[in-house]
């Protein structure tokens, strides 16, 4: 173990979803900011393995990792922010840590001994954070711990960080509590005492945070130094340790408003190490905030619009883009299961995300062959590429071309299941994960987006194009532009008579960032401004 290292932990209180994971991150992007070398990591309480086989109306998207770890979206807040690619050991649930333990007593590593909470759970969560630092090689180890203090199900979380700083040195750990403070419209007043009741509580696990950071509608009353002063004076930290946060139009802004807040003089008796260059976020933010006076409509078809964090990463992936190019972006949700051409006809371009399951799947179809034949922007996503290929095929003549997740028999099977991934298609952590290289066509439209032949992106599949119906396929108007380097599986596709028809088997969503967008998506913007 490094002994430079120093160590952020992150919890929160009050209410769930208060921003820890934004919060965390914009710490870790500040200090990026000072030189330092970061690195993050999540600890979730539930029991969950992964988040693989979790429905993403309850938890949101699944993150995939570059090493193929299905994560909780917080770590996609992680590398968006920090801009570093984080692996499966940047996450570590409940569940993982159990299944770990149990399987190392199973085989008899522990000798006989009695595997208990304290000290084996909190010394394998500490292990995890040494780890992380080895690997990355980093000066601070960030890590947020999910849930709310005092919730039953994360205080082995809770001992774990408080017994760490027992071993690396209190001097090298920053304990960070976020929580919420609230506004009572009635009393026309700001609301501290649920702020030092979650105070009180980690207090009481024997923890004593060095910063707390107080989340706040300022919208009301701007105005509300007071609040500072008064969680100081019953929370026990010093009034400069109070971070007022409010609330803020976009995620990408709270860095620089940490900064005005106050985040450095904790920060700074932590670790100095100078002052932060934060103009990469200043020029994001004035892009963000600019008012430009074309506006571009894309249609993003899909099946849980109910709950847009199931597409988290796309929706950020359009907005980095639309902030490239210098539009605004009017993001239409078109529900998969009641699309109608006119919903088509209404946008400017069409994403199709990726996703599992029959349920919406005929809007998504309907939706590329509307731009195939209409000459509509287009970008297909995983399902989104497999559901072009279904369309083109149909057009070509295969009437009930479909995949075979969906029943498509024997002659009609234009997507069919990877070789090797038969039977496992309830089972978790067992697709095709992570970051995958492939060779696109020289000369290709996909080859001039991207600006080269060779690529990587992150995947997430068991189905896959079946290249025994390509002439099919062609006939109803798309080409192959991209294979894996042995040419098996199909990675990209386009359709040589559209402006801005293409697709993609991987998920570039991933590898999209505020402040560097991605080449399909950029593309796309630019196709729809036209």
């Amino acid at each position: 173990m490094k002994n430079k290292t120093k160590y952020i932990f992150v919890t929160g209180g009050v209410i769930s979803g208060v921003g820890k994971g934004i919060m965390a991150a914009s710490i870790g992007a500040i200090l990026k900011a000072k030189g330092l070398k970061v690195s993050m990591q999540k600890c979730d309480p539930y029991f969950n393995v992964d988040a693989g086989l979790l429905n993403p109306r309850e938890h949101g998207e699944c993150y995939v990792t570059q090493d193929g770890a299905e994560t909780d979206l917080d770590l996609g807040h992680y590398e968006r922010f920090l801009d570093e690619e984080m692996t499966g050991d940047s996450i570590w649930t409940s569940g993982k840590l159990y299944k770990t333990l149990i399987d190392a007593e199973r085989s008899g590593k522990f000798g006989g001994k009695t595997v208990q909470l304290v000290p084996h759970v909190t010394s394998l969560i500490q292990k995890t954070f040494i780890d992380n630092t080895e690997h990355f090689d980093s000066d601070v180890h960030i890590v947020e711990i999910g849930g709310t203090v005092g919730d039953i199900e994360g205080l082995h979380f809770i001992e774990a960080i408080r017994e760490f700083s027992t071993k690396v040195g209190r001097e090298n750990c920053l304990y960070v509590h976020v929580c919420f403070v609230p506004w009572l419209a009635t009393s026309q007043e700001f609301k501290t005492k649920p702020a030092q009741n979650s105070l009180r509580d980690l207090r009481e696990f024997g923890i004593v945070p060095d910063m707390v950071v107080a989340r706040m509608d300022v919208s009301e009353t701007p105005d509300a130094p007071h609040i500072a002063a008064k969680l100081a004076t019953f929370c026990g930290v010093s009034e400069d340790a109070v971070v007022l946060m409010p609330d803020a139009k976009s995620v990408y802004e709270v860095p620089l408003n940490a900064v005005r807040g106050g985040v450095l003089a904790p920060l700074e008796r932590f670790i100095d190490h100078g002052e932060p260059d934060m103009s990469k976020w200043e020029k994001l933010v004035a892009a963000i905030e600019s008012d430009p006076k074309e506006e571009v409509k894309i249609g993003l078809v899909a099946k849980y619009v109910d709950n847009t964090d199931t597409y988290l990463s796309v929706t950020e992936a359009l907005k980095a883009a639309a902030w490239k190019v210098g539009v605004k972006l009017k993001t239409v949700w078109i529900n998969a299961e009641e699309a109608k051409e006119s919903d088509f006809e209404a946008v400017d371009g069409i994403v199709v995300p990726g996703g599992f399951g029959v349920r919406g799947v005929e809007g998504k179809i309907a939706a590329a062959t509307y731009c195939l034949k209409n000459n509509k922007p287009y970008l297909g996503l995983c399902l989104g590429m497999q559901c072009a290929v279904i369309a083109a095929a149909r057009i070509g003549g295969i009437k009930k071309a479909n995949s075979e997740e969906f029943g498509a028999e024997e002659g009609e099977n234009v997507v069919y299941i990877m070789e090797g991934q038969e039977g496992k298609e309830s089972t978790g952590g067992t697709m095709r994960l992570g970051n995958y290289p492939a060779k696109l066509v020289k000369g290709s439209k996909m080859a001039e987006i991207y600006g080269a032949t060779d690529v990587v992106e992150r995947h997430r599949h068991r189905y896959e194009v079946n290249q025994a119906f390509i002439k099919e396929i062609e006939k109803g108007g798309l080409k192959i532009s991209g294979t894996s380097p042995d040419g098996s599986l199909v990675e990209f596709i386009e359709a040589p008579k559209c402006d801005y028809f293409v697709a993609t088997q991987g998920h570039p969503e991933y590898r999209s960032r505020p402040y560097r967008a991605h080449p399909l998506f950029e593309g796309l913007i630019k196709a729809a401004k036209k």
